[in-house]
């Protein structure tokens, strides 16, 4: 194992979730991409392997990303923390999962979120955005997230889906729930939503994923009566090298697929706003000459950086940037701080819808885990700019936004705006 007294300790930290109160430390990661190689980050009380090896450069994410025989998704958990055997493997889903079995379960939903498949959707979504656009800037403002950010992207995917939109709600309310177990806990008693199974066993330590488990297995058994146009149906029916989805790979992708069609998007969604609200000459920009909404979409993106890490385990003795990694070390990739990689973007703290050189990394850093929902995401996104900008709708900045302690969703609560 390597010596952790020979290698540099972060100059930062951007590990706690409650850094990320005050939004994400980019001066921290600044200070760690400066060091030459990685810089090992305590975390946790497990002795010489409490920590994790922080990757924060654009090249070095990349790296990893691309490398899965090297730097597993399935050895260790994806988020920091660690979990028992047991309670991996109850909570195992796509981005837990290593070839073969991450090859099988990817091929089975590959399909519905290709750009040919997505395209069938942008109708659905824009009539969505539409409505929802309208409504706000009739009321002149309000709670962006309450009122746009949250029910567009989960309205799309629960038609996707095939859950009826009157559950939409619902399935805010247990996300929002999710992302609390990012931070410092879920604030529900462990039998809430009826539970019974031990937390450490659920995904994010949430009753709101037993939740959603029960409300997968309710739409489970309506399309084993009836089958539908819809991905519940696809989940279902789908046979990849001879095998269908087991039980608990159904509830898991289930789970997976609201939460990532839901969180992400909205995350992004929220930023963007605020943004534009901050950047008001970008906006101006872009209603000058909306043939800038494709690259606005993603810069729009890079700016929030929806999902700020991802943890894989080395699974052998490797070298990354100069430095030995054990195996078994934890290697964790800091997308937030590969989207502002000076080596990479120009003026990368500055707010550029006309920014044509984009590589961010929000949807990973490519390789087998490259975010399947993301032709998706960028759909959705360019539809709502779309639809404000048909309609002159300006943002004004009105109250700081109500951030969530979260070191894995760049989350907002609520944020305030007026339409000018």
């Amino acid at each position: 194992m390597t010596e952790r007294a020979k290698v540099p300790v972060s100059p930062a930290d951007i590990a706690s979730p409650t850094v990320y109160l005050d939004g994400i430390p980019h001066e921290g990661f600044a200070a760690i991409r400066a060091v030459d190689g990685l810089v090992w980050h305590p975390y946790g009380d497990e002795g010489d392997r409490s920590g994790f090896w922080a990757v924060t450069r654009h090249a070095d994410v990349r790296e990893v990303s691309k490398n899965p025989e090297a730097f597993s998704s399935a050895i260790g958990h994806t988020n920091l923390w660690d979990l028992e055997a047991d309670a991996l493997e109850a909570r195992r889903s796509l981005i837990d999962s290593d070839a073969p079995d991450h090859t099988r379960l990817r091929r089975v939903v590959s399909k519905a979120f290709t750009p040919r498949t997505t395209r069938t959707w942008e109708g659905m979504a824009r009539d969505i955005a539409a409505e929802l656009v309208e409504g706000y800037a009739a009321e002149g403002g309000g709670d962006w997230v309450e009122k746009v950010a949250a029910p567009l992207p989960i309205r799309v995917i629960l038609a996707i889906l095939g859950v009826p939109a009157e559950d939409a709600e619902y399935m805010v309310e247990l996300t929002n729930h999710l992302v609390e177990g990012t931070g410092e806990g879920s604030s529900l008693p462990e039998d809430a939503y009826g539970n019974t199974t031990p937390t450490r066993l659920l995904p994010f330590n949430s009753p709101a994923s037993h939740a959603l488990y029960e409300y997968a297995e309710k739409m489970r058994r309506l399309r084993m009566d009836q089958s539908g146009d819809d991905l519940v149906t696809s989940l279902l029916e789908a046979e990849a090298d001879g095998e269908r989805l087991t039980a608990a790979e159904y509830r898991n992708f289930f789970q997976l697929l609201v939460f990532a069609g839901n969180e992400t998007t909205r995350t992004a969604m929220i930023h963007g706003a605020m943004a534009f609200a901050e950047h008001p000459d970008q906006w101006a920009r872009l209603q000058a000459d909306p043939s800038l909404v494709t690259t606005a979409v993603d810069e729009v993106i890079r700016w929030a950086s929806p999902i700020l890490h991802m943890r894989r385990t080395a699974s052998r003795d490797v070298e990354l940037a100069g430095t030995e990694i054990a195996e078994g070390d934890k290697v964790v990739m800091w997308y937030a701080g590969a989207n502002r990689d000076p080596e990479v973007f120009d003026d990368p703290y500055a707010f550029d819808v006309g920014r044509a050189d984009n590589p961010h990394y929000a949807f990973g850093g490519g390789g087998p885990h490259f975010c399947l929902g993301a032709f998706l995401a960028r759909m959705e996104v360019q539809v709502l700019l779309e639809e404000m900008l048909a309609r002159d709708v300006v943002l004004e900045l009105c109250s700081s936004p109500v951030r969530q302690a979260s070191n894995f969703v760049h989350g907002v609560s609520s944020v305030e705006l007026a339409v000018a």
